[in-house]
């Protein structure tokens, strides 16, 4: 799934993150069944007009601490 070509991805066969819906009441196991039986490809969707690719680094640093650098950043400028 993550090796998707986004030049060459049939738009149609994508779905559209904005549709997707989380029932809230469900466990998070539950959510995330529901997120990806209706996303299809965690890693390639659509956003409106927009096709998504979305990937990770094989890392250490967490999402918080990216977030905390970033903020920290914009904080200096």
């Amino acid at each position: 799934m993550k090796n998707v070509d986004i030049r060459t991805v049939k738009r149609e066969e994508l779905a559209d993150i904005g549709e997707v819906k989380i029932n809230k009441e469900k466990s998070r196991e539950g959510q995330i069944r529901d997120y990806l039986e209706q996303i299809k490809n965690p890693y390639c969707y659509k956003y409106g007009e927009y096709i998504v690719k979305i990937g990770f680094e094989d890392t250490t640093v967490t999402l918080t601490d990216r977030l905390q650098e970033l903020i920290l950043k914009t904080a200096n400028v």
